[in-house]
C-alpha cells in the first residue's frame, strides 16, 4: 500500500478544489457578500494548508499506485472533497447545521440535485454557483480530471482503477491505449459539450449568471435550480434547450468520440444506445397522453413530459411542472426511470441501461438454458459475446444496489413519512437524481430528514454515484493492510 502516493495525490486534490473556489469567492466580493466571502476564505486556506502539508509528508512518494490505491483514493477523495465543499455553506451561515450542509454538497459533487433549502433563492449568488459548480465537477469525475492533466503514475493499473470508479456503467472501455489520454479525451468533449450547451441558453436571452449554473447542472445531469419553480420560469425555448442536452449528457461519451472520427458504424452498433433513445422517446409518448388533460394541448403536454423524462431518465433534476401531481401512471413511470438511469460512460447516474439489458438477457438465456440443457448459450451485446465476469458483477451489483436501497428505507422510515416519499426519497439519493415524489417531489425538498436520515442519504449519494464497491472497501479491514 503506497500511502505517501495517496497522501500525496489527496493533497493535490485539494489544492485544486482550493482553486475551483475562486471563482464563487471572487463573485461574493463583486456582489458585496463579505459574509460569504469570508466563509469562502477561510475554507480556501483550510484547503492549501491541507493540501500543502499531504504533499510536504509525502514529497519522497513512489509515483506508483496499484488497484487498491485507486479504488481506495476514490472514495477518499470524493468524502473528502465533500467534506472541505461544505464549509463555505456552513461557515456562512446559510446553511447553519454542518450535516445539512455536507447533504447539499455532497448533492453537489455525485450529481444528484437533492436539496434541503426551501428558500433557494435567498441564497447568496457565490454560494448559488459553487453549488452548481460542485455538478460539472462531479459529473466526469474529480480523479479523472486529476489523471487527464497531471503526468502517469508508474503501476499495475492503479489509473484504470480510478477511472473505473469514477466512469459510471458495468465496464470502462478506453478509447486511447493511455488512461490519461482517454480522460483528457473524455474531459474535451465534456467540456465542448458544455460550451455548446451554454452557448444555447446565451442565445435564448437567459442572464449570464443563470447561464451558467444551469449548464453546469445540464452538463453534470445535477439539477440544482437557481430559482424556487426549477426551469419552469424559464421559456420554452431554453427548457427545450435543456431538455435535448440533458438526453446528450446521458449518452455513453465513447459515442461522441465514435462519430468524431466517423466511425458511425460503431453507434449504430450499440444497443445500450438505442434502447436508450428508445425508452426515453417512447415514455415521453406514454406520460403525454396520460396527462394530456392537465394542459392546454398535447403539444404542452408532449414538451413537458419530455422534459420529464429526459430530466429524470437522465438522474439531472430539473422540473418545469411538479409531476408530483400527475397521475398515477405517470409518476410510477418515472419511478421505473429513476432506477434504469442513463448510458454507462454518461454524467448520469441509476443502474444504468448497460446493466438492465445484460439482466433481462440474462433471465431470457437461463429460460433457453431450462429448454436446451446441454446447450452452450453465450448472452452478447453489440454482436459480442459478454465475458462470465462481467455478467456475474451485474448480478452481485444489482442484488448489492437493492439490498442497500432496502436498508437505507427502512432506517429513515424512522421519520414517518410515507410510503411513497421514504421510497423515491432513496432511489432518488441512490440513483443520483434529485427530486422524488411526495414531501421529496419538485416542489418539495429533504429539510424535513433527521440528521440520520441526511447521513443515510448522503452515504446512498455516494455509493451511487462509485458504483457501491469503493466506498464499500473503505470499510474492510483488509483493504488498509499494509501486507496483503
Amino acid at each position: 500500500m503506497n500511502y505517501k502516493f495517496m497522501f500525496k495525490t489527496l493533497g493535490s486534490i485539494f489544492l485544486i478544489e482550493a482553486l475551483f473556489l475562486l471563482p464563487s469567492s471572487l463573485l461574493s466580493i463583486y456582489d458585496g457578500d463579505y459574509g460569504v466571502t469570508r466563509a469562502f476564505v477561510i475554507t480556501i486556506i483550510l484547503l492549501v494548508c491541507a493540501g500543502a502539508i499531504l504533499k510536504a509528508v509525502s514529497v519522497k512518494s513512489r509515483r506508483e499506485y496499484y488497484s487498491r490505491e485507486g479504488i481506495l483514493l476514490v472514495a477518499l477523495s470524493w468524502l473528502s472533497a465533500a467534506a472541505f465543499g461544505a464549509l463555505p455553506f456552513f461557515i456562512s451561515g446559510e446553511i447553519p447545521n454542518y450535516i445539512s450542509a455536507f447533504f447539499e454538497t455532497v448533492s453537489g459533487f455525485t450529481t444528484t440535485g437533492a436539496s434541503i433549502l426551501t428558500d433557494v433563492e435567498a441564497m447568496s449568488r457565490g454560494l448559488l454557483l459553487w453549488r452548481s459548480f460542485t455538478h460539472w465537477l462531479g459529473g466526469m469525475g474529480i480523479l479523472v480530471f486529476l489523471i487527464a492533466v497531471i503526468p502517469a503514475a508508474k503501476g499495475s493499473g492503479g489509473s484504470l482503477y480510478v477511472l473505473r470508479a469514477e466512469s459510471p456503467g458495468p465496464a470502462v472501455s478506453k478509447i486511447a491505449s493511455k488512461t490519461r489520454n482517454h480522460a483528457a479525451i473524455m474531459y474535451g468533449i465534456y467540456v465542448a459539450m458544455s460550451l455548446i450547451c451554454l452557448i444555447f441558453l446565451l442565445a435564448g436571452g437567459m442572464p449570464v449568471f443563470d447561464s451558467f449554473c444551469i449548464m453546469f447542472g445540464t452538463a453534470g445531469t445535477g439539477g440544482f435550480g437557481i430559482l424556487a419553480d426549477s426551469m419552469a420560469s424559464y421559456s420554452v425555448y431554453l427548457q427545450v434547450v435543456v431538455t435535448v442536452f440533458m438526453a446528450l449528457f446521458g449518452i455513453n461519451f465513447n459515442i461522441y468520440y465514435f462519430l468524431l472520427i466517423k466511425k458511425v458504424k460503431q453507434i449504430f452498433k450499440d444497443e445500450e444506445c438505442r434502447t436508450y433513445i428508445i425508452l426515453m422517446l417512447a415514455s415521453s409518448l406514454v406520460i403525454a397522453v396520460n396527462v394530456m388533460n392537465q394542459f392546454e394541448s398535447f403539444g404542452a403536454a408532449l414538451h413537458h413530459a419530455s422534459f420529464s423524462v429526459s430530466s429524470v431518465m437522465t438522474t439531472t433534476g430539473y422540473s418545469t411542472v411538479d409531476f408530483n401531481l400527475w397521475p398515477q401512471l405517470s409518476r410510477s413511470l418515472l419511478l421505473v426511470l429513476m432506477l434504469f438511469g442513463a448510458s454507462a460512460g454518461s454524467t448520469g447516474g441509476g443502474i444504468k441501461i448497460v446493466r438492465l439489458l445484460i439482466l433481462i438477457k440474462s433471465g431470457f438465456r437461463e429460460a433457453k438454458r431450462m429448454l436446451h440443457p446441454k446447450s452452450v448459450i453465450h448472452l452478447r451485446l453489440n454482436g459480442q459475446p459478454v465475458e462470465e465476469n462481467l455478467i456475474r458483477g451485474v448480478h452481485i451489483f444489482a442484488f448489492v444496489y437493492m439490498s442497500i436501497m432496502v436498508l437505507s428505507f427502512l432506517i429513515i422510515s424512522l421519520d414517518n413519512f410515507s410510503f411513497e416519499t421514504n421510497l423515491s426519497a432513496v432511489i432518488s439519493c441512490m440513483s443520483n437524481i434529485g427530486p422524488g415524489l411526495g414531501d421529496v417531489g419538485p416542489a418539495g425538498s429533504f429539510a424535513g430528514y433527521s440528521a440520520l436520515s441526511k447521513i443515510v442519504l448522503s452515504t446512498d449519494m455516494l455509493l451511487g454515484r462509485l458504483e457501491i464497491f469503493p466506498m464499500l472497501l473503505l470499510f474492510h479491514p483488509r483493504a488498509w493492510n499494509r501486507a496483503v
